[in-house]
């Protein structure tokens, strides 16, 4: 389309135009010459866009405009350029439009993808989900199968279980329960002792709040302001309170972001102690079972590093100084036993029967704590552990005060004398005796329980114990109390019995036990004996002897002996080391003296008693000097090699209320 803008001009344009013509009409008639007055002058004006295409440019210069013309075409110029701007502005609109479309068209196709991700995500939980539940019923049936085989071995181990086996199984599960009970009897004892002090806190806390309350009336009416100090008061309280409500909602914030962040951190620390104590659970389970050396070093390094992530976790919790006390003894206590252990591994030494025993300690004390810690991290509420990081009474802190109370469970067979359960070192000395009928056995039991007034025997099978085949006998007396006797096939010795009485008053002490002791192995052909450990828990005294040969204990030859202290007679003894080691022909070698020997001894360290014994050490005899000794408060027993004076063993004498025990 042609445009015409430069080409249509207005009414006034023509008009001018016409004057134009007019004027050189009226100079032709003149002669050429312009016609000039005062009232009328010429202007030179710029030749017009018509003017300069009718007529051709010559030098002469043109006509001025005339102000009307002019402003004519400034207006021309002005509608030009609002032309422009109306169409830029048109453009601009479209293009604005276009930009609102295609942005309205990416929020559109951003929601679809965000609504089609969002399908993805609840398809991916309820996949999840389904899968949990799947997971959680696979994992019912698992336990199902491994109850129903729990069972299945119980009962096959029920009906292969001896009497005495069966007694022993009902005495330790007793045992536990009574141990359950009064360790339930002791938290609720400790939570009630402590509601009490909080009460009684909470109780003079109100009692001074109240007289402080009363002293500041009673000062406010002594000096009562006029009006004038009471409107100033009041104003300035006003600004105060403006000034207070301010601080603290800013600081209300900020407390709020602290008590999340803080939160967050102790939940951290208590999943990082709980994983810990899972690894520690799981070496120490395998530590039971392993016999290789390697294994075994690697096991305890784990153990050791598990100790300290725990302890470190620990250190950070806000729990109570007597829990955290608690938990700690026992986490300390277990890394220092894997440094004990590391150390003699790396003498090339093996782990006694009661180091396995400890560790089978360990391993159950820290799997106690491992289910609670795994329990409390599943079912805790948000409230319990915001309580329980604000200082205040709740179900995470009555829990945590539960663990700490259930790492001061003692080892089982604890009370225990040195080198227990070693078994025989070197030659078994029945199998040179002259083996029995279980005929003779059985008439050899009656001779043995000849003052226990017996009046049924029966016999109820052999055992297989340290290479050694045993009759097993149950004896009744005329009160009805069952004894379990085992009599060796070699030579007829009692090797064994036991037998449950009611011990309820102490009406004999361990002076008087230890002799109905000595009495006992005298009548079963047992002389020169020392009582080398004794220990009265509860109403029944644990007496431990060994032999002396020229003056040198030999605690390969150890007896065990237990005396009812209401009684006053034996119930208990375990004589199958003296059996399996008794040598009359015995030689005791050279050793340096022992005033050499005590100068090896730890700094520190002060003997009290010192003897000269034969010790059994990795299923040799090893002649050594041993020394009962204190360190400050405590009490050690440590024996020193009497060629050398190389530490060979160091025991650590601990007391509890079943009697003292060595570890």
């Amino acid at each position: 389309m042609e445009n015409k803008t430069g080409k249509n001009v207005s009414s006034g344009a023509s008009k001018v135009e016409s004057l134009e013509k007019d004027t050189a009409a009226a100079q032709a008639a003149n002669g050429g010459a312009p016609k000039k007055t005062a009232a009328h002058k010429t202007v030179k004006k710029a030749p017009s866009a018509n003017s300069a295409a009718a007529k051709p440019r010559t030098g002469k210069s043109t006509k001025s405009k005339s102000p009307a013309e002019k402003k004519e075409e400034k207006a021309a110029e002005k509608r030009l350029d609002a032309a422009k701007a109306k169409a830029e502005r048109k453009e601009q609109k479209l293009l604005h439009k276009a930009e609102l479309k295609q942005k309205k068209l990416e929020k559109k196709m951003a929601l679809k993808e965000k609504k089609l991700q969002k399908r993805e995500a609840v398809a991916k939980r309820k996949a999840d989900r389904k899968q949990a539940k799947l997971d959680r019923i696979a994992a019912v049936k698992e336990r199902k199968v491994e109850k129903r085989a729990e069972r299945i071995a119980r009962r096959e181990m029920l009906k292969n279980e001896s009497k005495a086996d069966r007694r022993a199984r009902i005495a330790r599960e007793k045992k536990e329960r009574i141990a359950l009970k009064r360790q339930k009897a002791l938290a609720r004892e400790k939570a009630h002792e402590q509601r009490m002090k909080a009460r009684e806190a909470a109780h003079e806390r109100r009692s001074q709040e109240r007289r402080h309350k009363r002293e500041q009336k009673t000062e406010r009416k002594k000096h009562a302001p006029g009006f004038g100090g009471w409107l100033a008061a009041v104003i300035s309280l006003g600004v105060a309170c403006l000034a207070l409500a301010t601080v603290v909602t800013a600081g209300s914030f900020r407390m709020n972001d602290m008590t999340l962040e803080t939160a967050n951190g102790y939940r951290s620390v208590l999943y990082e102690l709980t994983e810990a104590s899972e690894d520690m659970d799981s070496n120490l389970s395998k530590l039971r079972v392993s016999s290789g050396g390697s294994e075994q070093r690697t096991l305890l390094t784990d153990i050791l590093v598990d100790s300290e992530l725990m302890e470190s976790a620990l250190e950070r919790m806000p729990i109570d100084n007597v829990t955290s006390t608690d938990i700690s003894s026992f986490v300390n206590k277990t890394g220092s036993y894997c440094r004990t252990l590391l150390a003699k591994l790396d003498r090339g030494q093996q782990l006694t029967e009661t180091e396995r025993n400890t560790v089978e300690y360990l391993y159950n004390i820290n799997a106690g704590l491992y289910n609670e810690l795994n329990e409390m991290t599943t079912h805790m509420t948000e409230k319990d552990f915001m309580a329980f990081i604000g200082g205040n009474e709740g179900a995470v802190s009555q829990k945590f005060g539960e663990m700490g109370q259930s790492t001061l469970q003692e080892p089982e067979d604890t009370i225990d004398a040195p080198f227990t359960g070693e078994g025989n070192v070197g030659q078994n000395r029945l199998e040179g005796e002259e083996k029995i009928s279980e005929s003779r056995a059985e008439e050899l039991a009656k001779e043995y329980f000849r003052n226990y007034h017996i009046s049924q025997t029966q016999y109820t099978g052999e055992t297989l114990a340290h290479e050694t085949t045993c009759y097993n006998f149950t004896l009744t007396d005329e009160s009805g109390n069952e004894i379990f006797a085992q009599i060796t096939e070699n030579g007829g010795k009692l090797a064994f019995f036991d037998t449950y009485e009611e011990c309820t008053e102490k009406n004999f002490d361990l002076d008087t036990c230890d002799g109905l002791a000595r009495e006992f192995l005298n009548g079963l052909g047992i002389e020169n004996v020392a009582a080398v450990w004794m220990s009265d828990g509860g109403m029944v005294a644990d007496l431990t002897y060994v032999t002396v040969k020229d003056g040198v204990r030999v605690y390969p030859e150890l007896i065990r002996v237990r005396v009812c202290e209401s009684k006053g007679r034996v119930v208990g003894m375990d004589a199958m080391e003296y059996l399996l080691n008794h040598d009359p022909e015995r030689t005791i070698g050279t050793s340096m003296s022992r005033e050499a020997a005590q100068e090896k001894l730890s700094a520190g360290l002060t003997p009290y008693s010192a003897h000269l014994a034969v010790i059994p050490l990795n299923g040799e005899e090893v002649l050594a000097h041993e020394f009962a000794c204190t360190y400050g408060e405590e009490e050690y027993v440590i024996y020193l090699d009497a060629e050398t004076g190389e530490e060979l063993q160091v025991y650590r004498v601990q007391s509890s209320a079943r009697g003292s025990y060595l570890r």
